[in-house]
C-alpha cells in the first residue's frame, strides 16, 4: 500500500479551503458528540446508582413517577451571584469600570460566550440592575466617564461627583 492509497480521496473542488474547513469542523463536531455520549453514559450510570440507593430505602418506590428536572441555562445565576461577582471585581482591582467592561469580565469569569450578542445584552441588563441596586444601597457609586458612560466604583470619595442616586 503506498501513501496515496492511505489518504481519503476528496472530490475535485474549486474551493479546497472551504472543503478543508468543513472537514475540520465535522471532525470537531464528531469529537464533541463522542464527548457528550461519554457524559450521557456517565449520567445514566449515576442515575442507576441513585435509583438503586432509593430502592434500598424504599423497595416499593415507583421511580417512573419521578419527573426529570431540566437544567437551567448556563447564564442563569444564583440569587446574589452577580452582585457578589461585581463587588469582588471592584474590590480586587480597586478601579472603576463601565457596565460593559464589568459585563465582559463577569462573562469571562463564568466562561460565557462573549461573542453571543444576545447573551451579552442579557447579562448586561442584569449587571446594570445589580449596579443600580447597589448604588441605591450605598455600596457603589457612579460618575460620568469617557464617552458618557457611567463608571462604577467602590471608593466613592475618589469619584468627582460621588453620585449616589439615579
Amino acid at each position: 500500500m503506498d501513501d496515496h492509497d492511505a489518504l481519503p480521496q476528496l472530490p475535485h473542488s474549486n474551493h479546497p479551503n472551504v472543503l478543508s474547513g468543513l472537514l475540520t469542523k465535522r471532525g470537531e463536531i464528531a469529537g464533541l458528540a463522542e464527548g457528550l455520549q461519554d457524559k450521557l453514559r456517565e449520567a445514566l450510570i449515576n442515575l442507576d446508582h441513585v435509583d438503586q440507593t432509593i430502592l434500598l430505602f424504599d423497595p416499593e418506590a415507583d421511580l417512573a413517577e419521578i419527573k426529570a428536572k431540566p437544567l437551567p441555562p448556563r447564564h442563569v445565576a444564583f440569587k446574589g451571584q452577580v452582585t457578589r461577582s461585581i463587588l469582588h471585581l471592584l474590590r480586587t482591582t480597586g478601579e472603576g469600570f463601565d457596565g460593559k467592561a464589568i459585563t465582559l469580565r463577569l462573562m469571562a469569569e463564568r466562561e460565557l460566550n462573549s461573542a453571543d450578542a444576545k447573551l451579552v445584552k442579557t447579562i448586561q441588563k442584569r449587571v446594570g440592575a445589580a449596579l443600580r441596586n447597589m448604588r441605591d444601597r450605598g455600596l457603589v457609586c457612579s460618575e460620568q466617564g469617557k464617552g458618557g458612560l457611567l463608571v462604577w466604583r467602590l471608593d466613592c470619595d475618589r469619584s468627582s461627583s460621588g453620585q449616589k442616586g439615579p
